[in-house]
């Protein structure tokens, strides 16, 4: 059975007249009726008797067509809906983020602009931990993520830089070099840095531990927590110093400063990773809202 035979059994029952029908449907009175007979065929029972006025359904028929009658409609609506989500129109897409990512600019305006852009795509939004969000990548869990430090080569994924902003030093308010407008990561060579854990984000840590290194001392490490905030809340509570983006200063946690570093430029990219080979026209939306 086809649409068209469903099409042309609606006419005729619309109708109530083969040559009415087929004039409503384009074709001969002749071949109308000849597809009317193949459709009983395929049913195995009369959908029409005659009268003189023309034909009516038969009890078959009236069953036939309370089941059918909105078919049409139906495959032209899922045909719409198909269009649309080929353009990536409709759908969903899973968007994951580190913490410290929704502080900068860049992030609510992508979300911003991509729910306007496409209102009948779902987006789910994950907060998680960098190596946790690239393995969900990896799993085909998330679409796509937006996280700092990210390293290029990892296999299967592509990167796009979105922001760079530099890494400030942070300090409890009441450090003695919370003082100066500025100072020298050398400054605080004594201190305690309190930083993630590398396994959460080797990038990261690694570039800070690096750049300690250049200015020539070992930092001591104090407590190993997940994210750049929950960092921010234990300088404020004198547990130590930290490295962190400029952008965790959007934060106005009390009790912590933030200080420019004058001998060493660091600086934190946030990056935009999606799979390489990830065809979905709502990714490729999502990214074109990012970079714009």
């Amino acid at each position: 059975m086809e649409l068209r035979h469903i099409r042309y059994f609606l006419a005729v029952a619309a109708e109530r007249n083969i040559s009415r029908a087929a004039e409503r449907v384009g074709i001969g009175q002749p071949p109308l009726s000849l597809q009317i007979r193949d459709l009983e065929r395929e049913v195995r029972a009369r959908l029409f008797h005659r009268i003189p006025q023309g034909v009516e359904l038969t009890a078959a028929g009236q069953a036939f067509y309370s089941l059918v009658q909105n078919i049409p409609d139906q495959v032209e609506r899922a045909v719409h809906f198909a269009q649309r989500a080929q353009r990536g129109e409709v759908g969903a897409l899973a968007v994951g983020y580190t913490g410290s990512s929704v502080l900068n600019p860049v992030f609510p305006a992508a979300i911003r602009s991509f729910r306007r852009a496409y209102p009948g795509v779902a987006l789910t939004l994950q907060e998680n931990q960098t190596a946790v969000l690239i393995n969900g990548l990896l799993q085909s869990d998330l679409d796509v993520v937006f996280i700092r430090f990210a390293q290029t080569d990892t296999e299967g994924l592509r990167m796009r830089v979105l922001s760079e902003e530099p890494m400030l030093a942070a300090l409890p308010a009441r450090h003695p070099a919370a003082k100066s407008a500025k100072l020298n990561l050398a400054d605080l060579r004594d201190e305690v840095f309190v930083m993630f854990s590398r396994d959460l984000n080797p990038s990261a840590f690694d570039a800070v531990i690096a750049t300690c290194r250049k200015s020539g001392f070992e930092p001591t490490l104090g407590p190993s927590v997940p994210q750049f905030v929950s960092i921010v809340h234990l300088v404020a509570a004198e547990v130590g110093v930290s490295i962190v983006p400029a952008a965790l200063q959007n934060l106005h946690i009390k009790g912590v400063v933030f200080r420019e570093l004058q001998d060493v430029s660091l600086t934190s990219r946030l990056s935009l990773v999606w799979r390489r080979t990830d065809p979905s026209p709502f990714l490729k939306n999502f990214i074109a809202c990012a970079l714009a």
